[in-house]
């Protein structure tokens, strides 16, 4: 072989190295600052619900997850300029982000709630909070229901990068409320020190129109090979109890929903 096919074999032997391990990794986008489902373990590790069912699916799927920490309102624009191939970051299924991106089926799902001072009362959050400061975090459902449903009746909305920020806010006083999943504010702040004289507050906040039909994967639109398996995953570990030993290690309860 002359000098010339030989580079080139060399070439094709590299570029079917490079695409089978494409095929057999799949580049996850993860916040890691939302706990209980994705957080850093204090030796920096990545940990929560979301990244134990991610490993789940990926072993399922027998492919290496790749995990890229990255704040949340930049998840969608690095899917859709291919630097992650999902989201697997308590994303819920919405029409409005299904404009942009296609959703594996749900894999969890539950209501958002008010966060504010032991002994405060919301029976319309409207009417309730109105003149008030209200923490959310940004490009979050719950920014756009804030958004579109309470800032018009006078509630100043204010948005965070992480919901942990508002948390803190909240604390200091900055803050009246904040609004966010039920499960994240009552596991990494009202169980904690931190959270020592507030509680959740008022009804369940789960419209369809703004909280879809739970939290999905997210993956590029039209990629339905990927949604697709990972469909087939979520019913396999359902099915063989993988989801339900990660979700006992951390809920006392069935967070999968109707």
């Amino acid at each position: 072989m002359n000098k010339t096919g030989l580079l080139a074999a060399l070439a094709l032997c590299a570029f079917g190295s490079l695409a089978h391990a494409d095929e057999d990794s799949l580049r996850i986008g993860i916040e890691a600052a939302y706990p209980p489902f994705s957080f850093k373990t204090p030796e920096g590790n990545i940990s929560g619900f979301d990244y134990d069912i991610g490993n789940a699916l990926c072993d399922e799927m027998k492919v290496k997850c790749q995990w890229v920490i990255q704040e949340f309102d930049g998840m969608i624009p690095s899917l859709k300029v291919r630097k992650i191939d999902a989201v697997l970051s308590s994303m819920s299924i919405t029409e409005d982000r299904m404009k942009s991106v296609d959703f594996s089926k749900k894999y969890y799902h539950t209501p958002g709630k008010f966060a504010m001072k032991t002994g405060q009362v919301i029976n319309d959050p409207a009417v309730d909070l109105k003149g008030k400061k209200l923490g959310v975090q940004r490009s979050s459902t719950y920014d756009r229901y804030a958004t579109e449903q309470l800032a018009p009746a006078g509630v100043e909305i204010v948005r965070y990068s992480a919901q942990s920020e508002a948390f803190l806010d909240l604390v200091s006083g900055r803050l009246d409320a904040t609004l966010a999943d039920i499960v994240n504010t009552n596991e990494s702040f009202i169980k904690t020190p931190a959270g020592n004289g507030f509680a959740l507050v008022g009804p369940d906040i789960n419209d369809p129109k703004y909280f879809g039909r739970g939290a999905g994967i997210a993956v590029r639109k039209g990629d339905g090979a990927n949604a697709a398996r990972l469909n087939a995953a979520i019913d396999a570990i359902r099915a063989n109890g993988k989801y339900q030993q990660v979700m006992a290690k951390y809920f006392a309860f069935d967070i999968y929903g109707e």
